[in-house]
């Protein structure tokens, strides 16, 4: 991370010289050579005010990797970000992040307090580590291909999410690889994921045709692994929730042995009923982390989360 965060600082300062951007910042030393060459570190903070100083708009960038009300970010006060790592916190634990990211159980720990400010390296090391998803962070901020330490995952990335909505069995195929590196794929993949050779067979081709995947003989080779995050217009998530709560609908009448289905009937306030969702969305925001930091890869899982509020209320306005 410490490349890709020279890449990313070198962005932001555009064609400004290193000695006419830290003037612009408020310094009277030349502090962004220093920072380019790795030899001190800005904290998150302080990027995200040197990203604010360059015309960049990084309250709109946070708020669109994870929102918040109020805004995770303001120029006013750009050390105060601690709000929003939290927020991507969840409830994973201090021992899992630390373990994600590397950093002790204390330094994670004083992050996202806010009684220590993370280095703009180690916040992209924490934002990988809360989410797997620290390159749209940056791409947020700078056009990815000028952070070339990040712009190839990034890439496959989001071929596999384009892939995802195309040829939804792609990211079960795609994970069912990783579970066995080096397998011939169709007869075995079919097999573990219920469905026919054919419906593996073209999901490999379009990985292959993505980059994603590479043959090699009758084997084929993950090229790293990859998150796949469901951003697209309203039809396309629509249809792909659709896709894969019909086939968790389908185990039902033959469940695994280790398949847990449940559901939970109940009338709360709706105060009570707000809490359950956001409990639903820090539930699924730490399976991303943990699954995009698991090694090895061995089980592919379907988590299929639903809240479903009946509410006079919202019949009455609609």
């Amino acid at each position: 991370m410490e490349a890709a965060a020279r890449q990313l600082l070198r962005a932001l300062r555009g064609a400004r010289s290193q000695v006419a951007f830290s003037r612009r910042l408020g310094y009277r030393s030349p502090v962004v050579a220093d920072w380019e060459h790795g030899r001190r570190w800005p904290t998150l903070g302080e990027t995200l005010r040197a990203a604010h100083r360059a015309g960049r708009d990084p309250e709109a960038a946070l708020q669109a990797f994870q929102p918040l009300d109020p805004p995770a970010w303001r120029v006013e006060e750009p050390e105060a970000v601690h709000g929003w790592l939290r927020a991507l916190q969840g409830s994973a634990t201090l021992a899992d992040l630390a373990a994600r990211s590397g950093f002790s159980r204390h330094q994670v720990g004083r992050w996202l307090a806010g009684r220590a400010r993370p280095r703009l390296p180690e916040a992209l090391t924490l934002v990988e580590a809360l989410t797997g998803r620290a390159s749209d962070l940056v791409a947020a901020l700078v056009p990815i291909a000028e952070v070339p330490e990040l712009a190839a995952v990034h890439q496959r990335r989001r071929a596999t999410r384009r892939l995802a909505f195309d040829h939804p069995w792609t990211a079960a195929v795609l994970a069912a690889l990783e579970t066995e590196p080096g397998a011939t794929p169709v007869p075995r993949v079919a097999r573990l994921l219920g469905v026919d050779e054919a419906t593996v067979a073209g999901a490999l081709a379009a990985l292959e045709r993505a980059g994603v995947v590479a043959r090699r003989g009758r084997r084929w080779r993950v090229v790293g692994p990859l998150t796949v995050d469901v951003r697209a217009s309203p039809q396309d998530v629509a249809a792909l929730k659709q896709h894969w709560t019909d086939v968790a609908r389908g185990r039902l009448a033959d469940p695994g042995p280790r398949d847990l289905h449940s559901f939970n009937l109940f009338a709360v306030s709706r105060a009570d009923a707000e809490r359950v969702r956001q409990l639903q969305a820090a539930f699924f925001r730490e399976v991303r982390a943990l699954v995009a930091s698991s090694e090895p890869s061995e089980v592919v899982g379907l988590l299929v989360t639903q809240v479903v509020l009946f509410d006079a209320a919202d019949a009455a306005t609609s």
